[in-house]
């Protein structure tokens, strides 16, 4: 866990009491090391109060020193522009402190487990934001896995449709729509529509 504030840190810990939890208390300090020390971890819980330099540097020189990170972003509250900033981060999870009162714990074990933990308002704004009308296309191993129809359900799901709209668009039942749902995610190994999406946007070419 990383914020600028101890009280933040020890409330932290305290809703992840389950958990193995390692804390870094970032300060302006930092910006004149030349590099910043942080533990291996799983998951890095990332408190976005800490000063804006002190929080980019940070998560620069995490992003260098752990690619693979698995980062989940915690802030009072996130602008559109901040949202879409710390997601093309690699950023798995944005939470607010509210919602973290009762959503960390479940919040930090879907990351850990290569899922993701994004409000399903922030996924539409983005993926309209970064893709339009293109949408990310599937990897090919991927797509070879899916049926016709599958393939179908697939494109609807990366544009966030419900399924109400997915089974008016393929005029089909919503009961079908949500079988074809559950094995689309089932081969890719993904628990969440919220999931897909955002899978596809961090393995897309950039």
């Amino acid at each position: 866990m990383l914020s600028a504030h101890p009280l933040v840190l020890d409330e932290f810990a305290r809703r992840l009491a389950s958990a193995r939890v390692l804390s870094r208390l970032l300060d302006p300090a930092d910006l004149s090391a030349p590099a910043l020390l942080f533990p291996r971890a799983r998951v890095y819980v990332v408190d976005a109060a800490a000063p804006r330099p002190v929080l980019r540097a940070a998560l620069e020189q995490l992003r260098s020193a752990a690619p693979s990170a698995r980062l989940l972003v915690v802030a009072q509250k996130f602008s559109e522009a901040d949202a879409f900033a710390f997601l093309r981060l690699g950023a798995r999870g944005l939470l607010t402190y509210s919602a973290a009162r009762e959503q960390l714990s479940p919040a930090v074990s879907a990351v850990a487990a290569g899922g993701f933990w994004v409000p399903r308002a922030w996924l539409s704004r983005f993926v309209d934001a970064i893709f339009g009308s293109r949408r990310p296309a599937p990897a090919a191993a991927g797509r070879a896995r899916l049926s016709r129809r599958e393939q179908q359900v697939f494109d609807a799901l990366l544009e966030n449709l419900s399924n109400k709209e997915i089974a008016s668009r393929l005029n089909i039942s919503e009961r079908t729509i949500k079988f074809h749902v559950s094995n689309v995610l089932a081969k890719f190994a993904l628990r969440r529509r919220a999931d897909l999406i955002l899978h596809f946007f961090h393995s897309a070419p950039q």
